[in-house]
């Protein structure tokens, strides 16, 4: 079966820090939720930004749904959703105008598909109010509203959770868990919750000094008695980059 997302030797280091990552590979198949560990600066949010094409690689390729990305952006990312750092928005919208913009890029999505995902998130009855007073929490909401609304295939998420209260979480892992079960949505989701992950990933990868140091199935470790945040810690301290973390 063709893999949704494939990596291959991805590679972009940035000037001056030497930072950035190596020669990284993954992939992922259709329903897959794979989570992205790794200490601060270790290439997480780098490594989605090159999958989306926010930055340029210096090596290496991203195929998704079979088409290169480098050749074919529109194609490739066409079923792609995504939230990557810090969502920002223009605060003279409301959050229905927002998701109104956003949608005019997926002739698809409807008015009620926008009350659906609003209604999710747990703001549909604010939706007509505007963003400049809504929290961190609000906002994480909206920018997760609008990475799900065109019911891509694949999802990347990058700490999805920051700023969400215990119901926004709750309400975040039901939500990861019936798209990948229902409608079969992939996802790649980097995040330091790590119990968080733990209760969602099908699969993990630690990547560590811009490399992506060892993959694990999440099922396989704790029917052995482990937990992702041991399986973590020790390859973190085996490759020596606990410092920073």
């Amino acid at each position: 079966m063709q893999p949704i997302l494939e990596v291959s030797s991805l590679t972009k280091l940035y000037r001056g820090s030497g930072r950035g990552i190596r020669e990284v590979s993954l992939r992922l198949e259709a329903g897959d939720i794979y989570g992205l560990l790794g200490p601060n600066g270790a290439g997480k949010t780098t490594l989605l930004k090159l999958i989306t094409g926010l930055i340029r690689a210096d090596g290496g390729t991203v195929t998704l749904f079979g088409v290169d990305r480098s050749l074919h952006h529109e194609q490739a990312m066409a079923n792609v959703g995504c939230m990557i750092e810090s969502a920002d928005f223009p605060d003279f919208l409301t959050a229905w105008q927002y998701l109104r913009q956003s949608a005019r890029f997926y002739p698809q999505v409807t008015e009620q598909r926008m009350e659906e995902v609003l209604d999710t998130v747990g703001l549909l009855g604010v939706r007509q109010e505007k963003i400049k007073g809504f929290s961190a929490g609000m906002k994480q909401k909206l920018a997760l509203a609008a990475a799900v609304l065109p019911r891509p295939k694949l999802v990347l998420l990058d700490e999805p959770t920051n700023g969400l209260d215990i119901e926004g979480t709750v309400m975040f892992r039901s939500l990861i868990r019936r798209m990948s079960a229902e409608e079969g949505t992939s996802f790649l989701i980097s995040s330091h919750m790590i119990h968080e992950l733990e209760q969602l990933c099908s699969r993990a990868g630690v990547l560590a000094g811009g490399s992506l140091k060892i993959e694990a199935d999440v099922s396989g470790l704790v029917l052995e008695g482990g937990t992702l945040e041991d399986f973590y810690m020790k390859q973190i301290r085996e490759k020596g980059e606990l410092q920073g973390a």
